[in-house]
């Protein structure tokens, strides 16, 4: 064995000499790898064709010969990408890689080789047969193997023939001879910065490994180490995953007169969800919030981010905040919970009876407006800064709009945008182009045209030809602009459309507006007035009382503890017996309120304690300028006579 060796390889091979019983143990093991496979599945019908024999469909094509072949090649790396992302074991992702093979390509077999300090051993196969050998390979990383030398240099071997390998490695040339292939790539595996492992990619043609060709090679090792690690993965982060992702697909509002349709599909860091996601939260009074937001990164740290992030929306919400008020504290909490992650978000508050949208947004990439016929637009809003990026400098301004009946508003993370090398310029084309075709009624066909453009390219492609519609030509390469390779990142997609035809009944309501400046004394006592007579019919006369009380203590902090006039809302709806009170006030004072404990004898501070005590819902909302503070009561909901010991509620007020 020492004599088959090349010399120059400095002192490896005269200490081979000096350890007779170290090159028996190698050669054992070789042989043990000799015994390991043959030639895949010869009996099937689809066996592979005899090394350097043309398929005549390939010599009847001519396939191979022009720019379209790589390009169809590209596009099978996109499929193949997807499937492995969804791959739970490594045979599965071998057997997806394998469907790689074309005939300019003739992928034969595939072998991955783990590493440790001292060996290199088989951690799975696709076009060998299995054999006890296979479990117990070893083979040294001080071995002349082509695998071991990816390890020890970190850069892939390309093999173009089999006169080139049996030069290049004379020692372990009897290895690959036994099988038959023509020509073979050694690609490093990369996980969590350091090579995992070495991928063969063996070929029963030779190959000539082009630029092109190596290029696709690397992807084709990325994708590979990708379903690697994603195999090593925990499986509580992938319970993690899975959870999340179940519980956005749970998500199903009941609006009448607004239709959703959602879309998820994970890409990146091996797992079933990253850090995009997407929410549909029922409000009181029959109004609607759709929310959408991507968390910085692909990895399990994202995931939880997103999902502590979405559930912190989802409470905000449920509060009662407004849009602007929603993505401020979220901004707060995501800075509290991570300094070093940011995230974009839309929330959106809808109107299901008008189809007013009160939108804010955070970082995110704009929504997109489609009309009746079809015609898309960029609808551009106000926003801030995404959330988390600058605690303490949260401004959202809120931005309304009237969604008409059947318009459909499009929300999306900007993986459906700028994946295949996309900007958002040429990005936004292309969602146009899918986002334009097809009645309005089919809410969800749209949904998955969209995907497919990104997604399935193939498939999509093969579509628009067999119906010629939206067909591109090819550019000066030959190359179709909508089979373009798209990058590692999630996509979530959401589409909102108001429907024709739904008729809402006319809710009852009555509203009092009121300004009190500060040098209006009597305006508070107006306000108790006017407040009485609105609520002249309440069936509970001592909640009748509780509002007035409470809304002199909410007009009275204004103007006692800032320079700013008092801005008063009230709002009754609903039918006689079961409506609901709703009443804000609102200053443009920065400081925000916040509970005390007053002593017994105290004449102030009891406010927001009266608030907890005797409303049904209460809250403080900051504005893009000041604040508002709200409470609620529900007509058929029992009276509360809690009053705090030694209090004279109505103290420092005078009619």
């Amino acid at each position: 064995m020492a004599r088959g060796r090349r010399m120059g390889k400095g002192a490896e091979g005269p200490a081979r000499h000096e350890r007779p019983e170290a090159d028996t143990a190698e050669l054992r093991q070789i042989e043990a790898m000799n015994r390991f496979g043959s030639r895949p599945n010869e009996d099937d019908a689809g066996a592979a064709a005899e090394p350097g024999t043309v398929p005549a469909a390939d010599s009847a094509t001519g396939a191979g010969t022009g720019p379209a072949r790589p390009r169809l090649r590209d596009a099978l790396v996109l499929e193949a990408g997807h499937d492995l992302a969804e791959a739970e074991s490594l045979s599965t992702a071998l057997r997806t890689v394998s469907r790689l093979s074309a005939p300019d390509f003739a992928l034969d077999g595939i072998v991955v080789f783990g590493v440790t300090d001292k060996f290199i051993n088989v951690l799975g196969q696709y076009g060998y047969r299995s054999s006890e050998a296979q479990r117990v390979f070893r083979m040294p990383v001080t071995t002349d193997f082509p695998a071991t030398e990816v390890v020890k240099s970190g850069r892939p071997v390309y093999l173009s023939s089999p006169d080139e390998y049996s030069e290049r490695y004379p020692a372990t040339w009897p290895i690959a001879a036994r099988f038959g292939r023509q020509s073979w790539a050694f690609l490093p595996l990369v996980t969590s910065g350091r090579i995992s492992a070495v991928c063969l990619l063996a070929f029963d043609r030779p190959m000539a490994f082009t630029a092109d060709e190596r290029a696709l090679l690397v992807l084709t090792a990325r994708l590979v180490a990708q379903a690697l690690e994603r195999t090593r993965t925990s499986s509580a982060e992938l319970a993690l995953s899975r959870g999340l992702r179940r519980s956005m697909g749970a998500t199903a509002p009941a609006a009448p007169g607004l239709t959703v349709a959602t879309r998820y599909v994970p890409t990146g860091g091996g797992l079933v969800v990253g850090g995009d996601w997407y929410d549909v939260i029922n409000l009181p009074d029959g109004r609607l919030a759709v929310v959408i937001g991507d968390v910085q990164g692909h990895d399990v740290h994202a995931a939880g981010l997103m999902a502590q992030l979405r559930t912190a929306v989802h409470a905000y919400a449920a509060e009662g905040h407004g849009p602007d008020a929603v993505l401020a504290r979220s901004s707060r909490f995501l800075a509290a919970v991570d300094e070093d992650r940011f995230a974009t978000c839309i929330y959106i508050e809808a109107e299901p009876a008008t189809g007013m949208l009160h939108i804010a947004r955070a970082g995110h990439p704009h929504p997109v407006l489609r009309l009746p016929d079809g015609t898309c637009m960029l609808k551009h809003v106000g926003g801030g800064l995404p959330l988390g990026l600058m605690p303490g400098a949260e401004d959202y301004p809120v931005t309304d709009l009237e969604l008409r009946p059947d318009e459909i508003l499009m929300l999306c993370t900007d993986g459906l945008i700028e994946t295949g090398g996309h900007d958002m310029y040429s990005g936004w084309i292309r969602v146009r182009d899918a986002l334009s075709p097809g009645p309005t009624e089919d809410l969800e066909g749209i949904a998955d045209r969209l995907i497919n453009a990104v997604h399935n390219p193939v498939q999509q492609a093969g579509q628009a030809a067999d119906e010629e519609v939206g067909r591109r030509e090819p550019d000066a390469a030959g190359v179709r602009a909508d089979l373009a390779p798209r990058n590692e990142d999630d996509i979530a997609l959401l589409l909102l459309r108001r429907d024709a035809g739904v008729h809402h009944r006319a809710v009852p309501e009555r509203r009092l507006v009121l300004t009190i400046d500060q040098d209006q004394a009597e305006g508070l006592a107006e306000a108790r007035a006017e407040l009485q007579a609105l609520l002249h019919d309440w069936a509970q006369p001592d909640q009748v009382d509780t509002a007035v009380l409470l809304t002199s203590e909410l007009v009275g902090n204004v103007l006692v503890h800032t320079d700013q006039s008092a801005a008063l809302s009230a709002s009754v709806t609903g039918e006689p017996g079961r409506r609901v009170l709703r009443v804000e006030v609102s200053d443009g004072g920065d400081e925000l309120p916040h509970q005390r404990t007053p002593g017994e004898m105290a004449s102030s501070g009891r406010g927001l304690m009266l608030l907890d005590i005797l409303s049904g819902q209460w809250s403080v909302r900051p504005e893009s300028e000041g604040k508002t503070v709200w409470f609620s009561l529900w007509e058929d909901e029992e009276p509360t006579h809690e009053e705090p010991a030694g209090s004279d509620p109505l103290s420092g007020f005078a009619d």
